[in-house]
């Protein structure tokens, strides 16, 4: 049985229930890590660790990281039985956003566990951590018991939720829900409309201090959304565990979110009213995605 998870750029689908581990023999002294702002690592053919490993190539001096955080980092990955990359956030410019919880591969979580912001760490993931657990390896050239070997630039560390000045809503604003964690569970119609009419509209509910988000950039956010005026939450990253990462501005998402997340500032919680032609449409529930109006209410953690 498996699970489907975001973890690197081209490893779209993740995670497994059982795993076999890989072979022994091989360390990390004998992986080359040169270069600086654009490094490049060289690993020897038939390169396999019986555990997950890492060393600490260059000691950062920020915040330490600890399970269950969100952190941005660059990468090099490289197949350890062929010696080959397969992935590099460096040369393709997208750092990689993970979890370091049960949404992550547990060798990310094994290797950047106690590190620190800023740092520059080499891990080699055995099969049973790593690739194993991938939906479908041979994807991208790798077998079950292979070990992968990354280079990873911690960039930072990513805020759990909005950070700033809170905002009073217009009286006549739908309701936020929270939860026992004081997490936004939801919105209900409270003394909002019956229905939202005219464009996407945005009220800040949290006014970050970050800079504006820009079209063309990746958005990293933590979001909860409703049908409304039902308030049935369909859809959640909170309750995922992790954040949600996407272009913005270009027509990844529904039109609600580029018109109203480009211009909001990176720290801000945003109550999101999504009239249906800005949603999924007329015919949302023949494709099976959400019907009618929708709220959203959405923390805007991080923009690059």
């Amino acid at each position: 049985m498996r699970k489907s998870l975001g973890v690197l750029t081209t490893l779209i689908a993740l995670l497994a229930v059982s795993a076999c581990g890989g072979g022994s023999g091989s360390s990390l002294d004998d992986v080359e890590v040169s270069g600086d702002d654009t490094p490049s690592l060289e690993v020897p053919e038939d390169f396999s660790v019986a555990e997950t490993t890492s060393e600490v190539v260059d000691e950062g001096d920020g915040e330490d990281i600890a399970e269950g955080d969100t952190v941005k980092v660059n990468y090099i990955a490289v197949n350890g039985r062929t010696g080959s990359e397969f992935d590099n956030s460096f040369a393709n410019e997208r750092p990689m956003v993970l979890t370091l919880n049960e949404t992550a591969l547990p060798g990310f979580t094994k290797g950047l566990e106690d590190q620190k912001v800023g740092s520059r760490v080499l891990i080699a993931v055995t099969g049973e951590d790593g690739a194993s657990l991938l939906q479908d390896p041979t994807n991208i050239g790798l077998e079950e018991t292979d070990t992968m070997v990354f280079l990873f630039d911690v960039l930072s560390k990513v805020p759990e939720s909005a950070e700033g000045a809170e905002q009073e809503l217009a009286p006549q604003s739908p309701t936020v829900e929270y939860d026992d964690d004081d997490h936004p569970s939801g919105v209900a119609q409270g003394e909002g409309p019956q229905a939202f009419d005219g464009k996407a509209v945005s009220e800040v509910l949290i006014e970050g201090e970050g800079d504006e988000v820009a079209s063309g950039q990746t958005v990293v956010v933590h979001y909860v959304g409703s049908k409304y005026p039902s308030g049935e939450v369909f859809d959640g990253s909170w309750e995922r565990g992790a954040p949600s990462t996407f272009p913005i501005g270009q027509g990844q998402v529904i039109p609600c979110w580029d018109e109203t997340l480009v211009g909001a500032k990176v720290g801000s919680r945003l109550l999101l009213e999504c009239p249906v032609d800005t949603a999924y449409g007329e015919d949302a529930a023949a494709q099976g995605r959400p019907d009618g109006d929708l709220a959203f209410v959405v923390d805007v953690l991080d923009a690059f």
